[in-house]
């Protein structure tokens, strides 16, 4: 009974994060598309619609379109399930298991996106100044709180423990 409710409150979060961004990228592409920017706090906080055919930080948007499929829809379709088997696999635990499920949640509402659309849309930029981040959205937010959460699960982890499949002397 345990194992179905962990179950069911992993898909549920994984649910709830590409459903917040597939809402938040609607309302950015109906109030603020062809509009100038928005800022809020003195600066901190700009909305502003963005469409990205690249990758983290535009990488690759000026990649031809077959290049850009091929890395951005194909090979981040085959990375996102590969993620999903090691996790069922591995039997992550902890802090490791949601930060892998916000991890593929908001890779897997940007993939939505690049299989229907060839782009994203990223509407949020933080900044002191002219400090400031790349544009974003939620589902890039969901991506950077799953890694860190998948590293502080493996910076935690204890080194003594070994699993049956390693050798004691941790070679394979």
């Amino acid at each position: 009974m345990r194992q179905t409710l962990r179950w069911v409150a992993l898909v549920a979060a994984a649910l709830a994060t590409i459903g917040c961004d597939r809402a938040t990228k609607h309302v950015a592409t109906a109030l603020l598309a062809g509009e100038p920017d928005r800022s809020y706090l003195a600066d901190t906080v700009r909305l502003g619609y963005a469409e990205n055919t690249g990758g983290f930080l535009s990488l690759g948007a000026d990649w031809p379109k077959a290049a850009r499929i091929a890395v951005f829809t194909v090979a981040t379709g085959f990375a996102l399930l590969a993620l999903v088997m090691v996790a069922i696999r591995d039997r992550f635990a902890g802090p490791s298991t949601v930060g892998l499920v916000l991890f593929v949640a908001g890779g897997s509402s940007n993939w939505i996106d690049r299989v229907l659309h060839d782009r994203v849309v990223d509407f949020l930029n933080l900044g002191i100044g002219p400090i400031r981040t790349g544009v974003f959205n939620v589902a890039d937010v969901a991506i950077m709180a799953g890694a860190g959460l998948v590293a502080l699960g493996a910076l935690r982890r204890d080194p003594s423990i070994t699993d049956e499949r390693t050798p004691p002397n941790g070679i394979p």
